[in-house]
């Protein structure tokens, strides 16, 4: 066979993937950095999930969303979010069709590994102040040490009033947890990666003032406690009510000297919310009813009333259908849900966990990942 002939077979039968860069006209990488940008801005304004869901209900209002009512009646046109109790938001432009022809659905969740404080978190020894820590989804505890922290969250105070905490953002003091100097942490260093830094040392550091100058204990803890008190009227008591969460103090940020990618916190599972909003934000007025899902807890199993596997996302395409008067499961019947989550990009500095072929690859395009290997396609996908 000519070569020729050969390379005219195999342009039209092999698959031989391109770099995006090298598909993207001029007005299509202008509009993909404008993406990336509000994408970034996304990160920094919700580095919790319920950071998130305030962020989105900023967006979607600003679009013309409402929110949604039980019984409120709909028609073609309409936009909805249903804020499931500060911590997950669903949203829905209602199509031309009724729903009896189904919904197109988004799916992601937005919650990410942190570290949340104890309900009784606050204690002092050899004259510094720690806060207890208990992580929160798959955390590699070696990362979370020496770098700097931010506090965020809610206290539900004695009072019943509720105050939103946010402390370390922009030029205020930051938060850590130390490590062992090198010349010290030589029997540290003999240890497996994974047991190196025990997940019962990742006490956040809070101060070494103390309070007065008697000689009582606990005169730095009482400096912490007082500043908080000065700041948001929190006593001790109130951390039983409280849901603090501690996540990097870090901005979303270009990496390379070719500011080709994005390094931020929380890049799972924002990167598809964001996706599901911006889509739905930008849909106009659908054939078919679209629906995105911001949901919480994925990290840990999707369970609790903010989880997929709670009755809440059921509940509110159950009077999205009774407002047409549609059955539900005629709904689902003819619906599509894209449920999105990251997967892992081939990394060459560490090619012996990936399958190259099968991998996906920096700048080539959504990444399908059908199956993670693990007994025999466990916890596969249908994608």
């Amino acid at each position: 066979m000519a070569e020729k002939e050969k390379n005219e077979w195999a342009e039209k039968l092999a698959y031989a993937p391109k770099n995006g860069y090298e598909r993207l006209s001029a007005e299509e990488e202008q509009a993909m950095h404008a993406y990336c940008e509000d994408y970034k801005d996304f990160l920094d304004h919700g580095k919790t999930e319920r950071l998130c869901v305030e962020h989105c209900i900023e967006l979607a209002s600003a679009r013309g969303f409402v929110p949604y009512e039980k019984g409120m009646a709909l028609k073609t046109g309409d936009k909805v979010y249903y804020n499931n109790r500060g911590k997950a938001i669903m949203l829905a432009v209602i199509g031309e069709q009724d729903l009896s022809h189904g919904a197109n659905i988004g799916a992601a969740h937005t919650d990410a590994p942190r570290l949340d404080l104890k309900p009784n978190p606050m204690y002092e020894d050899s004259e510094l102040a720690y806060f207890k820590t208990h992580y929160y989804g798959g955390v590699r505890k070696y990362q979370w040490v020496t770098i700097p922290l931010e506090l965020r969250g809610t206290v539900v105070l004695t009072d019943g009033s509720v105050v939103d905490v946010c402390i370390g953002e922009g030029s205020e003091p930051k938060l850590v947890i130390t490590d062992l100097l090198p010349h010290l942490g030589a029997e540290q260093s003999k240890k497996p990666l994974g047991e190196a830094i025990p997940g019962e040392t990742l006490n956040i550091l809070l101060g070494s003032r103390p309070l007065g100058d008697d000689e009582d204990s606990d005169r730095v803890k009482m400096q912490v406690l007082k500043r908080l008190y000065d700041k948001y009227g929190i006593t001790e008591a109130d951390f039983a009510s409280a849901e603090l969460e501690t996540v990097p103090a870090v901005n979303a940020t270009d990496i390379g000297l070719d500011a080709s990618l994005i390094g931020a916190y929380g890049h799972d599972d924002r990167v598809c919310g964001f996706a599901a909003l911006q889509a739905l934000l930008d849909i106009g007025t659908p054939e078919k009813t679209a629906v995105c899902v911001l949901a919480d807890k994925e990290e840990i199993g999707s369970m609790g009333v903010t989880g997929m596997q709670s009755a809440a996302f059921d509940t509110f395409m159950n009077d999205l259908c009774d407002s047409q008067n549609v059955a539900l499961r005629v709904c689902y019947e003819n619906a599509f849900c894209l449920s999105a989550d990251v997967t892992a990009a081939y990394d060459p500095n560490f090619a012996d966990v990936y399958e190259k072929r099968n991998a996906s690859f920096l700048n080539h395009g959504v990444g399908l990942c059908k199956y993670t290997g693990a007994r025999g396609k466990s916890g596969s996908s249908d994608a």
